[in-house]
C-alpha cells in the first residue's frame, strides 16, 4: 500500500480499535478489572482468534497487513508516554529503604520463573510440537525461561496508579523491583537473541550502552531537564517541545541498544525535576498519547495471537503448564524474597500479586521472538495466555486481599460491652 493509502486504513483501523477498547473497558470494569486488562483483552479479540475468525475478509480489510507496522509505531508513542508518567511518578513516591529489598525481590522475581520456563521448555521438547527446527532446544528454553521472568512494568505501574497505590510500602516497592526485574530480564532476552544469531553484540551492545545511557542522563540530562522547565522566558509550547524530543531521544537510544524505548522513557521520567511546571508537562504528555496509542500496540500483539493452536491437547498442555510455573515462579519467589527480607505479609503478598502481571511487556518479548524466528506461532499463543492470565488475576486478588484484611481489622476491634439490664 501507498502512503497515501494507508492513511485512510490507519484512521478506520483507529475507529474499530478505540470504540473496541472502550467497550471492552466498559464489560471488563464491571469484573472488577483495570482499563489496561480491557485494552489486553480488547487486542487479542481484534485478532485472528475472534475478529478474524468470525469475519475474516472483513478482519483483512480493516487490518490489512501493510498496516500492522504503523500500529506498531503507533502503539511505541502510548508506551513511551505512559513509562514517562510512571518514571516521574516512582521517584515521588519512592522511600528510603527499599534497594535491598528490591534487589530481594527482583532477583527472586527473575531467577525462579527462568528456571522453571527452561525446565518446561526441555521437558516439552520431542514431546509438544511448538519448537522451530533448526533453533537450538537451549535457545528456545532460555527464551521461554525470559518469557516467563519479565514483568509487565507498564501494565504494573499503570494499575498501581489507577488504584491510588504508588504512596503505599507494597506499591513502591513492586514499582521498584518491576523495573530492576524487567531491566534484567530485557538484557538476559539480548543474551538469547546473541545466542540465536551467533552475534555477541546484542549483549555487548545492551550493557555498555545502558552504562553509557545512565552516565549521560546523571550528567547532561538531568542539566537540560532543570533548564526546560525553569527557563522563565520559555512558553508552555517550547517546553513541552523540549520535553518531548529528550523524551523520545532516550526512547530512541534505549531501543538501539535493545533494552526497548519504555525504559528510556521510565529513566527520564524518573530525572524530570519535581514542581508544578514538571507535573503539568507530564500530564499533557501522557494524557492524550495514552488513551489513543497504547491500545494500538495491544492490537498489534492481538493480530500475532492465535487460540485455534489451542485445539491440539499437548499444546493446551503446554500453556496450561506455563501458567502455573508462571504463577508459582513469579508470586512465589517474590513473596518469600520479600518476607525473607523483613517485609510484612501484607506487603510480601501484595508485592507478589502485583509482580506477576506479566501482559504488556511479555507481549512485547513474544513478538520480538516470534520476529527473530526463535518461537512459532503456537508457543507464541501459548505464551499469550500466560500473560492474560496474570494479569487479569492480579485486580481480582489484590481486591480479595484488601476485603479479608478489612474483615480482619473488624474483627479485631474491641467489642463495646453490653449495658447491664436492671431487673
Amino acid at each position: 500500500m501507498t502512503p497515501v493509502e494507508l492513511a485512510p486504513a490507519f484512521f478506520a483501523a483507529a475507529v474499530v480499535i478505540l470504540l473496541t477498547c472502550r467497550l471492552v473497558v466498559a464489560v471488563a470494569a464491571r469484573f472488577g478489572q483495570p482499563p489496561v486488562v480491557g485494552e489486553m483483552i480488547a487486542g487479542v479479540l481484534l485478532g485472528p482468534s475472534l475478529f478474524g475468525l468470525l469475519a475474516p475478509d472483513v478482519s483483512a480489510a480493516v487490518f490489512p497487513d501493510d498496516l500492522k507496522p504503523v500500529l506498531y509505531v503507533a502503539g511505541q508513542i502510548g508506551l513511551v508516554a505512559l513509562m514517562f508518567n510512571a518514571g516521574y511518578e516512582f521517584r515521588a513516591h519512592a522511600g528510603r529503604g527499599l534497594v535491598k529489598s528490591a534487589v530481594a525481590v527482583s532477583s527472586a522475581g527473575v531467577l525462579v520463573p527462568l528456571l522453571f520456563g527452561a525446565g518446561l521448555a526441555f521437558v516439552a521438547h520431542g514431546r509438544v510440537d511448538i519448537f522451530v527446527d533448526g533453533v537450538s532446544v537451549w535457545v528456545t528454553a532460555a527464551f521461554v525461561g525470559v518469557a516467563l521472568a519479565i514483568t509487565a512494568f507498564p501494565m504494573l505501574a499503570r494499575i498501581i496508579t489507577e488504584r491510588g497505590l504508588a504512596g503505599t510500602r507494597y506499591g513502591s516497592l513492586a514499582l521498584a523491583s518491576g523495573a530492576t526485574d524487567d531491566a534484567v530480564a530485557w538484557i538476559l532476552l539480548a543474551g538469547v537473541l546473541s545466542a540465536a544469531s551467533g552475534e555477541p553484540s546484542h549483549i555487548l551492545t545492551a550493557v555498555g550502552g545502558s552504562l553509557l545511557f545512565v552516565a549521560l542522563l546523571l550528567t547532561v540530562g538531568r542539566r537540560l531537564l532543570v533548564w526546560i522547565v525553569a527557563h522563565r522566558t520559555m512558553s508552555d509550547e517550547t517546553r513541552l517541545l523540549g520535553t518531548v524530543a529528550a523524551l523520545f531521544c532516550c526512547a530512541w537510544f534505549t531501543d538501539i541498544i535493545d533494552l526497548y524505548a519504555v525504559f528510556g522513557a521510565f529513566c527520564i521520567g524518573m530525572a524530570m525535576p519535581r514542581g508544578e511546571t514538571s507535573e503539568h508537562l507530564v500530564r499533557t504528555v501522557q494524557s492524550v498519547t495514552q488513551v489513543l496509542f497504547v491500545p494500538m500496540f495491544f492490537t498489534y500483539s492481538g493480530l500475532n495471537t492465535r487460540f485455534d493452536v489451542f485445539a491440539d491437547p499437548a499444546v493446551m498442555l503446554f500453556g496450561a503448564a506455563a501458567v502455573v510455573l508462571a504463577v508459582i515462579g513469579k508470586f512465589g519467589g517474590c513473596w518469600a524474597a520479600a518476607r525473607l527480607r523483613g517485609e510484612p505479609q501484607a506487603v510480601a503478598v501484595r508485592v507478589g500479586t502485583l509482580m506477576n502481571a506479566r501482559g504488556l511487556m511479555q507481549l512485547i518479548a513474544l513478538n520480538i521472538g516470534l520476529a527473530a524466528g526463535i518461537v512459532t506461532s503456537a508457543m507464541f499463543s501459548a505464551l499469550v495466555l500466560v500473560a492474560l492470565v496474570t494479569t487479569v488475576m492480579t485486580a481480582p486478588l489484590l481486591s480479595w486481599l484488601d476485603r479479608r484484611d478489612a474483615k480482619s481489622r473488624e474483627a479485631d476491634k474491641p467489642q463495646e460491652p453490653t449495658p447491664a439490664v436492671l431487673t
